[in-house]
């Protein structure tokens, strides 16, 4: 046999042997994918896929709040105005004191009301004895009834007269209307007051109202006595409950008033204060997350990436509900779902991949 025949014999043998491998090879890869789901129907081999680690967690129901910022307002503020003339003779009361309803804040000189009390209170008895003398005329007919009338309306005009005279008497003790605080002075001893001058502003501080504004979708979700708590912006708690829903918006912001009525017997809350109102209108269900896991997929929603019963990365939008102790409350999500804690960063929605459960039982375990 020559030369030649003999090298092209050993070429094909060795050209048999390597097809014979790479038959094997695939074959030996078809049985390995047909045994791993993971990697069945899948392009991606096995060496690379990414290992993440995935908390199961359960929803638990959470209050959903209405949040407002609104402002403390008294409930009145009044300036007490003078009803008659006369000079001021005392003013017991300074700036921020504390009075109670018929306290007096300042007082008038009596001038000549006294006197004029004193004769309509003779006036009236002159006319109750003339009306006595007219009925027993009339009883013995000596007088008649329209003489008899004419001494009643006497009688009643002198009644009327010393009544007049006593208001006047008294309307010079200018007092407080109501239980507050004197916040600001306009007159003082020695000045001369007229008929509607203000002898002092009075506001009303107890309760202590909180006004708001809330929207066309929040004002349907509102009732009066639903439970209100809020936070000043010095971080001092309110509570309170919702005393008005208005019922017609504002022609301009297309919001609707509303108002918060708060204990304030102690005076300690302050008229102006801005306050953060939240008021829990219904339970939704809701999972606790660290916020570290939250991002933003290519259209800028905010979600989270969980995995689905196949290991397939999912990117699942959310709501933030609230803050909670540790992470933050959100919804949008299925009631047990399997959230990726470790290893987000590196994966993107419909990667395949390996996860490592550190639990299975649902309980709400998914801060880092």
């Amino acid at each position: 046999m020559s030369r030649n025949v003999i090298s092209a014999v050993v070429i094909a043998g060795l050209v048999g042997l390597w097809m014979a491998a790479g038959t094997f090879t695939v074959e030996e890869t078809a049985t390995a994918q047909a045994f791993n789901p993971i990697l069945a129907g899948s392009t991606v081999p096995a060496g690379e896929l990414s290992r993440v680690r995935v908390n199961v967690i359960a929803a638990e129901f959470r209050a959903r709040n209405v949040v407002l910022r609104g402002k403390t307002e008294a409930k009145r503020m009044v300036d007490v105005k003078a009803e008659v003339a006369g000079g001021v003779v005392a003013r017991p009361v300074e700036r921020g004191m504390k009075v109670a309803a018929g306290d007096l804040l300042c007082e008038l000189a009596l001038d000549d009301r006294g006197v004029a009390v004193q004769e309509a209170q003779a006036a009236l008895e002159t006319a109750r004895i003339e009306l006595q003398g007219s009925r027993k005329l009339r009883d013995d007919g000596l007088l008649s009834e329209v003489a008899t009338a004419d001494a009643q309306a006497r009688k009643e005009s002198a009644l009327a007269h010393l009544h007049r005279q006593k208001l006047n008497l008294a309307r010079t003790r200018i007092t407080a209307p109501f239980d507050g605080v004197v916040e600001d002075l306009h007159l003082n001893v020695g000045d001369y007051a007229v008929p509607g001058e203000t002898c002092v502003r009075l506001i009303e501080l107890d309760p202590m109202l909180v006004r708001a504004d809330v929207t066309e979708s929040e004002v349907e979700n509102l009732a009066v006595g639903q439970d209100v708590t809020g936070t000043s912006l010095a971080g001092r708690r309110i509570a309170g409950q919702l005393s008005f829903v208005g019922t017609q918006s504002d022609s301009v912001t297309r919001t609707y008033p509303v108002e918060v009525t708060v204990d304030n017997r102690d005076y300690s809350i302050r008229s102006g204060l801005t306050v953060t109102m939240s008021i829990g209108v219904e339970k939704v269900p809701a999972h606790l997350v660290a916020s570290s896991l939250l991002s933003l997929d290519d259209t800028g929603a905010l979600g989270l990436r969980t995995i689905d019963d196949s290991n397939r990365v999912i990117f699942s939008p959310v709501d933030i509900l609230e803050d909670g102790f540790g992470g933050v409350w959100v919804t949008g999500l299925p009631d047990k779902v399997n959230l990726i804690i470790v290893g987000q960063e590196y994966v993107a929605p419909g990667d395949i991949v390996d996860p490592v459960f550190v639990n299975k039982s649902g309980d709400q375990v998914a801060l880092r």
